[in-house]
């Protein structure tokens, strides 16, 4: 069955904004549309779920492209779909977010075997950035910030860092001494949702109270993407 790109992209976004994910890139229409044309996967839609998967290693794997779903039965039905195949391959592989639900789904998960590729990020524009970004609604927090970043001049200098109402702005301020201290890498990393304790003892965010901060960038950053 072929399914339309704008109803794909719109149930995967959907998944993604209901599980509040953070990381996955959203691919658009065009490139969902070009992706379903090469007809290299078997593709599931569901109405809040969606499942491409392809044979590998000569017919003996599968390997899952890519499985969202935003109800458990919905989640259910599409790896049962995946499992089916299970008196040909001998494995399944695939790509699912750290705290994917499937992972507490398995009766048993004694033996694991998991390769993580780590990824880059560099925050180019610190007020783009912070204003792009989501953050937990309800959460209030005002945060005096220094930014010491070489490569981008416009990035450096004092700042005050405000969050309310799932939003978040970045503002020149003046000096503080309570300030915040960040270079680039810390930036990127808090951005991220590194832990504060983490960055503090790596030496990458020093000076201030950030408990704050810990709140509103709190994250388990993922992609599901190589590239």
């Amino acid at each position: 069955m072929s399914y339309g790109s704008a109803e794909v992209a719109a149930v995967i976004g959907r998944a993604h904004g209901s599980a509040r994910d953070c990381g996955p890139v959203g691919w658009t229409e065009a490139r969902w549309r070009e992706v379903l044309a090469t007809g290299g996967d078997y593709v599931h839609l569901a109405e809040d779920g969606f499942l491409s998967y392809r044979w590998a290693d000569g017919g003996e794997a599968l390997e899952v492209t890519r499985l969202v779903a935003s109800s458990e039965a919905t989640l259910r039905a599409l790896w049962a779909i995946v499992g089916s195949g299970s008196s040909i391959a001998e494995t399944v592989r695939a790509c699912v977010s750290p705290m994917d639900p499937v992972l507490w789904m398995l009766r048993e998960r004694k033996h694991e075997t998991v390769q993580r590729d780590q990824w880059m990020l560099r925050v180019v524009d610190a007020p783009a950035a912070i204003a792009a970004r989501g953050y937990p609604a309800g959460v209030t927090a005002t945060v005096p910030l220094t930014i010491d970043d070489p490569q981008r001049p416009a990035n450096s200098g004092h700042w005050r860092l405000e969050i309310k109402d799932g939003e978040g702005r970045l503002e020149r301020s003046g000096e503080d001494a309570d300030a915040v201290h960040v270079g680039p890498r810390g930036l990127a990393a808090l951005y991220a949702g590194v832990p504060v304790s983490v960055l503090r003892r790596a030496g990458l965010l020093r000076g201030g109270d950030a408990g704050g901060l810990g709140v509103v960038f709190a994250a388990t950053p993922f992609s599901l993407d190589y590239f």
